[in-house]
């Protein structure tokens, strides 16, 4: 008999009902994975206006109420369950519907910029995580096992179930909380700390209390059972000052019980083999529908069709992702006879200048400002370098697409980025392991450097199609993290527990 857990994954969003960035890719990717080898998971969102459209809830829950400041919010569960393929149980997704909280245009903010009741936002959808693990609860052989938090949106929970403990009628779960972004942790105004109903004794140093304003995303670190980041590498850099945005004295006082899990991708939606996005496809033994896939893209960005090489910019234009760099080195680019793909949205600034670039370079630079998955597959695949200089990146996805699609990825060598990409070097070029370029220093003259180094190896069409293939060879599906997800788990488990058997 194999052993089974009941696990709960608490996010604020996840494909396919809701997406601002990679933290929605993850949480709607892990739960179907869990699924597979045979666990029963819950997902757990906020019920946005995005989620009610294409898809089948149901209310499964009477109003309850959420004090916020005296008064009483009220709230109930509705859920949708989702089949999975060769599985026993479906996948189940329960919204909290709060429509005076959660029907909006955006999710955490419009244009005006972030919502000002984001807190209540918030705090409200964390009691509901914990009202929802107790409904799951109420059977014994439903006991919920695992609560997985990510970010700060549900980092409260954790806070709760610690002050809740000694009042509670059954043991509460384990707690996981994963760090998406340390960028992000939901700070607000210390006046604010009595709308999250805990005891002022909560609001110091040793909790939430953060240089006099209320930190949700400390709150978790300092109650949660584990901690885990999206890469092992980004694991060890959030430990100091440079990548640990104030909490690195936190994280090193719990350093014991952070891990780093790389995350992986959906290698059915992602498989140049079958991705229905492609003019051609293509695979490691054949990769002549890379071609095919290569003119398209230029005609698509109003490019000549030419046999040079395509570099690609995939990704939120902003200064973290280092595409400043790519602008300051660009007049040196084109003067090589490159071409450039860039799709993205994000700083203004950002975006004039690569539309500038456009204008200053039609026949070598093509731009789209916004967001179409359709076009970023078919980038992916019609590219033959993929330009991510990030100043820090937890993870990265994109790198990972472009493994697979055999576009070589040229990174700056931190986070995530250094754990998927194996740098070309003479010792990993004759071992036929190199799958890409680091550099060190976030400076355009370190990234200019290594991209002349790139495109020297490009004119050897033997070497390129040696690291094209040594990517498409690497496992980055998401069976492999799941597996270590897994057994994180089942670690924070006391043997005694109870378990269930399939």
């Amino acid at each position: 008999m194999t052993e089974f857990l009941n696990i709960v994954i608490a996010a604020s969003e996840a494909v396919p009902y809701a997406k601002t960035g990679g933290l929605a890719d993850v949480a709607g990717a892990l739960p179907v994975e869990l699924v597979k080898l045979g666990h029963r998971v819950t997902l757990v969102l906020p019920g946005y206006r995005s989620i009610w459209a294409g898809h089948h809830f149901r209310q499964v829950s009477q109003q309850f109420r959420i004090p916020i400041g005296g008064l009483p919010v009220e709230a109930s569960l509705e859920e949708e369950q989702v089949s999975i393929a060769g599985t026993s149980y479906p996948l189940r997704v329960l919204a909290v519907r709060c429509d005076s909280l959660y029907d909006r245009s955006g999710l955490y903010q419009d244009r005006d910029g972030d919502y000002p009741d984001n807190l209540d936002r918030f705090v409200v959808f964390s009691r509901a995580i914990i009202e929802a693990v107790d409904r799951l609860s109420a059977e014994p052989d439903e006991v919920v096992d695992i609560l997985h938090l990510h970010d700060w949106q549900t980092a409260l929970c954790a806070v709760y179930l610690n002050a809740m403990a000694k009042g509670r009628r059954r043991s509460h779960p384990k707690t996981l909380l994963t760090l998406h972004n340390m960028g992000y942790q939901g700070i607000f105004p210390g006046a604010q700390f009595s709308r999250t109903g805990l005891d002022p004794s909560v609001f110091t140093p040793n909790g939430l209390e953060f240089y006099g304003s209320v930190n949700c995303l400390k709150g978790g670190i300092m109650f949660s059972d584990a901690v885990s980041t999206v890469s092992e590498t980004y694991a060890k850099e959030i430990l100091t000052a440079e990548f640990g945005c104030g909490l690195e004295g936190v994280l090193a006082s719990r350093s014991d019980i952070v891990h780093g899990i790389t995350n992986g991708i959906d290698s059915a939606t992602w498989n140049p083999e079958t991705d229905p996005h492609l003019p051609a496809h293509y695979g490691v033994a054949d990769l002549s529908g890379k071609r095919v896939c290569k003119q398209a893209v230029q005609r698509e960005l109003g490019l000549p069709n030419r046999d040079v090489p395509l570099l690609a910019v995939i990704g939120r234009l902003t200064p973290q992702k280092g595409f400043d760099l790519v602008l300051d080195v660009l007049s040196e680019l084109v003067a090589l006879d490159v071409q450039i793909a860039v799709l993205g949205t994000g700083d203004h600034r950002l975006e004039q200048e690569f539309l500038q670039a456009r204008s200053h370079y039609p026949n070598q630079v093509g731009v789209v400002i916004g967001f179409s998955e359709g076009l970023a597959h078919r980038i992916e695949a019609g590219a033959d370098m993929l330009m991510m200089p990030s100043r820090y990146e937890p993870c990265g996805l994109s790198q990972l697409y472009s493994l697979r699609y055999g576009t070589v990825p040229i990174v700056r060598r931190t986070g995530g980025l250094a754990d998927t990409v194996v740098p070309f070097k003479p010792i990993t070029a004759q071992a036929g392991i190199a799958t890409g370029f680091h550099f060190i220093d976030p400076s355009h003259e370190a990234l200019l450097t290594t991209l002349l180094l790139a495109l020297r190896v490009y004119r050897d069409r033997d070497q390129w199609e040696r690291l094209m293939r040594a990517g498409m060879n690497t496992d980055v599906s998401w069976a492999r993290a799941t597996q270590q997800y897994v057994r994180l788990y089942e670690s924070l488990l006391k043997r005694n527990d109870a378990r269930k058997s399939i």
